[in-house]
């Protein structure tokens, strides 16, 4: 192995990183034990402790189960950034199954081939994307929906701007095969005992398909985890951290730096379900946010903000991302309004997420 890093490593942290040996759903569990009443997510003015959090993951685990989910099991997850994509995401954990994580920009074609591919017959949907999922019912090997209402989780007098998803009235249907996410919490199944291990399946992300059909990148609790370690180690962060999440979920940048990350060590995650800049700086000086993963496109876009000298953003420790290179003129002006520098990152779904990050404090 080569050493010419060594140069640059940052001089506080040590050159190799013991990882844990148990499921990423045991970080969710510890982390509630340390401290069940710090808060796991804010949305949209709504704050969830990591008591509430876990209660609700046990809750959907068991519903899981009492639909025929087994260990190993593939369940979809499409949804956007809410509460319940993070609820899901570890329920699906919990029951010993693997996360099939959805870009919500995929319709029922691509639905259909990661049903035949996967074999999943659960699926947790956003409600504004049912009409999309509902068909595949009758001709594929689905069997039912969870339907997830992002405002059943707002704080109803927040003075934010909601997106439309998220300010739509709760949905209310009666389909076959069909159930509200209030209705599967209310029959309140308590799950067998965890048994998945850090080999075992975890979470199958798919590629974008450019080369033919979308694949699945196949990672084990290992693989996610030493990603959401590394992440916190590399940006110093600990329970006390506050986290903006504007990346999706789905993705496995956001899915590693703005969930899995901050469970690891107990911090707080505060959740955009679309990015919408001024109401990013409001989250940053209301919540003091202390580190905000993006990509340059939205960088570039919170800068272009003509108000953006009237937030405080001097909570702000570290700003980083990727998706492109960042332009130079953009760099300096980031860094005369917050002091700091962008930390870029590369990564692929293949590898869940970054294999190589800047150090913080010695960037290019």
């Amino acid at each position: 192995m080569f050493t010419r890093h060594h140069k640059v490593w940052p001089h506080e942290l040590p050159k190799t990183m013991t990882l844990p040996k148990t499921s990423l759903f045991t970080n969710l569990e510890i982390s509630a034990r340390r401290f069940p009443d710090h808060t796991a997510i804010i949305f949209y003015d709504a704050p969830i402790t990591y008591r509430r959090l876990l209660t609700e993951v046990e809750a959907m685990a068991g519903y899981l189960q009492s639909q025929g989910v087994q260990k190993g099991d593939r369940v979809l997850l499409y949804m956007q950034n809410s509460p319940q994509y993070v609820i899901s995401y570890y329920a699906i954990l919990r029951a010993d199954a693997v996360v099939i994580p959805v870009n919500p920009m995929n319709r029922s074609a691509e639905l259909e081939h990661y049903i035949a591919d996967t074999g999943a017959h659960v699926c947790l949907a956003g409600q504004e994307l049912e009409g999309f999922i509902t068909p595949l019912l009758a001709e594929t090997d689905l069997e039912r929906v969870v339907v997830a209402s992002y405002s059943t989780y707002i704080k109803p007098d927040t003075d934010l701007k909601l997106p439309a998803e998220v300010a739509a009235p709760a949905w209310s249907n009666d389909v076959p095969g069909l159930v509200s996410w209030e209705a599967a919490m209310a029959e309140a199944q308590v799950p067998a005992k965890h048994t998945a291990g850090p080999d075992d399946l975890a979470v199958i992300p798919y590629s974008s398909g450019t080369t033919g059909a979308p694949k699945g990148c196949m990672h084990t609790h290992r693989s996610v985890m030493a990603t959401a370690v590394h992440r916190v180690f590399w940006n110093l962060s600990t329970q006390d951290s506050v986290q903006l999440a504007t990346l999706p979920f789905f993705h496995v940048t956001g899915m590693t730096g703005s969930m899995n990350g901050p469970i690891y060590c107990g911090a707080t995650s505060v959740i955009m379900t679309r990015w919408d800049r001024t109401t990013a700086s409001r989250l940053i000086e209301r919540y003091k946010v202390t580190g905000w993963t993006n990509i340059v496109t939205m960088a570039v876009d919170f800068l272009s903000n003509p108000d953006i000298g009237q937030y405080d953003l001097s909570s702000l420790n570290m700003i980083g991302g990727g998706g492109a290179a960042m332009p130079v003129a953009v760099a300096e002006k980031l860094k005369k309004l917050t002091g700091l520098d962008y930390i870029e990152g590369y990564g692929l779904s293949e590898t869940m997420a970054a294999t190589h990050i800047n150090p913080n404090d010695n960037p290019k």
